[in-house]
């Protein structure tokens, strides 16, 4: 990437824990930050605002693929170009084996739309640009432990999907490399977001802090400090790469 503008970055799901968390670890580090998630209002609006001129909020519902493509020409359009996207949003709801086939088929096609089907057209939109402008750009996808452990029994869908993040991801790295595109996963186990509260509502953090081998889970800036480094551009032999973020509670 050029050092003679400001590098913007799109960091998508920026209202939850993980997602604000790399916006304002990418602007301390100097970068301009596109923050996006399903709403303006609220959230991403706040974080937008404490950001300040060097933050634009953008809205774009990420279950139509269609979205996610106009949200990536929303974001070019800020300041003309886009050298980091930071692939972060996603959701996490159940789909039971033992549901009607159409709550079941539903709850998969929004799982996959989400988590999968729009950060590949976001990849795709990324790619198109990358590869015009000068010194190229960088990927950097969520993914999960679930996409190497399996998830359990009410969320094959989340596995699935974040399974086909590592692969697409892989893809990228090695398709698009001489083209000035390097592309990275992270792949969290159990982080305290709100994002994961429904779960510690359910089986309390104990549970969570067990299953790690420092005795402590994974806090948002844990995973924010990894995403800022691989999109700072010092890592870029790792292409390809999931990084993963898990406090060991899954070696491989």
């Amino acid at each position: 990437m050029s050092d003679e503008r400001q590098r913007v970055a799109l960091v998508t799901g920026a209202a939850g824990g993980i997602g604000a968390a790399t916006a304002r670890t990418l602007a301390a580090e100097g970068a301009a930050v596109v923050v996006h998630d399903l709403r303006r209002e609220g959230r991403l609006q706040e974080l937008a605002e404490e950001l300040g001129d060097t933050a634009c909020a953008v809205a774009a519902d990420l279950s139509d693929a269609a979205a996610a493509d106009a949200l990536w020409h929303e974001a070019v359009g800020w300041r003309g170009h886009i050298d980091v996207l930071v692939n972060n949003a996603g959701i996490y709801e159940a789909a039971r084996p033992d549901d009607d086939l159409a709550v079941w088929q539903a709850a998969w096609e929004r799982t996959l739309a989400i988590c999968l089907v729009s950060p590949a057209a976001l990849c795709r939109a990324a790619i198109a640009s990358f590869r015009e402008q000068p010194g190229g750009g960088i990927i950097v996808n969520l993914a999960s432990r679930a996409a190497w452990r399996g998830e359990d029994a009410d969320y094959w869908h989340y596995a699935a999907a974040k399974a086909g993040v590592v692969a697409m991801t892989k893809t990228i790295a090695r398709q698009y490399g001489r083209q000035g595109v390097t592309a990275f996963a992270v792949a969290p186990g159990f982080v305290d977001t709100p994002f994961n509260a429904p779960a510690v509502e359910e089986h309390g953090m104990e549970l969570f802090v067990n299953d790690t081998a420092l005795g402590e889970v994974a806090q948002p800036q844990d995973v924010a400090n990894v995403i800022a480094f691989l999109a700072s551009g010092k890592a870029r032999h790792a292409t390809g790469a999931t990084v993963d973020v898990n406090t060991a509670s899954y070696v491989r």
